[in-house]
């Protein structure tokens, strides 16, 4: 993934060269004809795979049905999830709107590695939307059983899974398999067409970017009495690294991924700060982030996450260049003088239009593949966590390359598998403290 100066005119153009129902998010296509294709369809039913049924797989699958037409043929036929309870929620809800887009017959699969024998069905697409930690596993093992993928993001929680999903998504590649990523700002023709005018200059070159996601709390889980660790952790998923990699990784990377996209590239350096001030009950990750990021040219980006209560909240990005600055999430440009100079047109429910793009490029014999910039806008979250965990500056090439992995999701067949992060004897969870743990401890 390339670095290149913003104010280059190829740059600047070459995001949007894909036409008609292709969305601009969806990177390094391959046209192809349907004969040619791994399971490419023209007016075919695509049998659809579910892993993970909780409220994004959920989502995901009833939006991948939305689709459904004559010309664009679907079924779910299969499920997979560790717990029985939600999967029977997921399809009850799923139901509910597409009672005959189902037909699971006995492929119901529960239990850690469910995904396994779903895998052996005969889906010709699988939604990954498990916990984040399982992503890279997940994906591997749908990549060598030839299926379609749509997962969501992120798509890992450490180093190593990243450079997983990279390598998996290099056979992809090789196989012609579609690779689709949830983040949805790509395929929102409001994000496009703003990303679209600042990179061919709207407000000169870039000198600034901002990224925000800050909110409320969000859901805890009690624990209960019957639960071992590994089914209490997966249970509350949130609030453990390896499982969803802190919420910089699980929410701001929607954030991140836009600057990156801007930018044409990830950063190549980091420097930040955290902790936890008001969720110190449960699990481990911080409340609240604060990082600097710069790109190879120099531009740098404030990046700022928060989960607590009673304060500021945003969920925005923002650029500020050389004659002016822009809100992107609102698609609005101002000149210096802060007069608003073009809105852009408004954006699409993102949730959905992904699932729009990915089944037209596939019924058009294209090939999409949005593995590389999934995996490397994951990689900007965690290496923002890195820094705000170790209180050091980083190099993005330290970080990619970091060794510490912060599960063995391979060997986790049942709940009865030791979880990778222990409570001590009061209950509690290892918190990284900047300053004070060694740094090899995170990086």
């Amino acid at each position: 993934m390339s670095q290149q100066p913003i104010n280059q005119k190829e740059t600047r153009r070459a995001f949007l060269q894909t036409g008609g129902a292709i969305a601009a998010g969806m990177t390094a296509v391959t046209a192809l004809p349907i004969s040619r294709a791994a399971h490419m369809f023209d007016s075919g039913e695509i049998k659809i795979g579910l892993v993970g049924c909780g409220g994004r797989g959920t989502g995901a699958a009833t939006q991948a049905l939305d689709t459904h037409s004559e010309s664009n043929r679907l079924k779910l036929t299969a499920v997979a999830d560790p717990f029985e309870y939600r999967m029977t929620e997921s399809l009850k809800s799923i139901s509910k709107k597409h009672e005959k887009l189902v037909a699971l017959e006995d492929r119901k699969f529960v239990g850690v590695d469910a995904y396994k024998r779903l895998l052996e069905s005969d889906v010709d697409l699988v939604i990954l939307a498990t916990p984040p930690g399982f992503r890279p596993l997940h994906f591997e093992a749908a990549v060598k059983a030839g299926k379609h993928v749509f997962m969501e993001k992120p798509v890992a929680t450490d180093a190593p899974g990243v450079r997983r999903v990279l390598e998996a998504n290099k056979i992809a590649k090789e196989k012609k398999l579609a690779v689709a990523v949830g983040l949805q700002r790509r395929h929102e023709s409001g994000y496009r067409a703003t990303i679209e005018k600042l990179r061919d200059g709207a407000i000169g070159d870039i000198v600034l970017a901002r990224a925000y996601w800050n909110q409320g709390s969000l859901w805890q889980k009690n624990r209960l009495p019957e639960q071992t660790e590994l089914e209490y952790q997966i249970h509350n998923w949130y609030h453990f690294n390896w499982l969803c990699g802190d919420h910089i990784c699980e929410q701001h990377i929607h954030n991140l991924d836009v600057i990156n996209w801007l930018m044409d590239g990830h950063p190549v350096e980091a420097q930040g700060s955290g902790g936890r001030q008001f969720r110190t009950d449960v699990g481990q990750i911080y409340d609240n982030h604060f990082v600097e990021y710069t790109y190879a040219n120099g531009t740098k980006m404030i990046s700022h996450c928060r989960q607590i209560p009673g304060c500021w909240n945003a969920v925005k990005e923002f650029a500020h260049g050389t004659n002016g600055w822009c809100e992107i999430n609102a698609g609005k440009i101002y000149d210096k003088n802060n007069k608003e100079i073009w809105k852009a047109p408004a954006n699409e429910q993102g949730h959905a239009k992904e699932h729009v793009d990915l089944f037209a490029t596939i019924r058009n014999g294209v090939i999409p593949n949005e593995g590389d910039y999934g995996a490397y806008s994951t990689m900007t979250a965690i290496m923002g966590r890195m820094a705000t965990y170790t209180g050091k500056m980083l190099k993005w090439d330290d970080c990619i390359n970091s060794k510490v992995a912060l599960a063995n999701t391979d060997a986790m067949d049942t709940f009865k598998r030791e979880a990778p992060l222990q409570p001590d004897k009061d209950g509690k969870y290892w918190v990284p403290s900047p300053g004070r743990d060694e740094a090899d401890l995170v990086i």
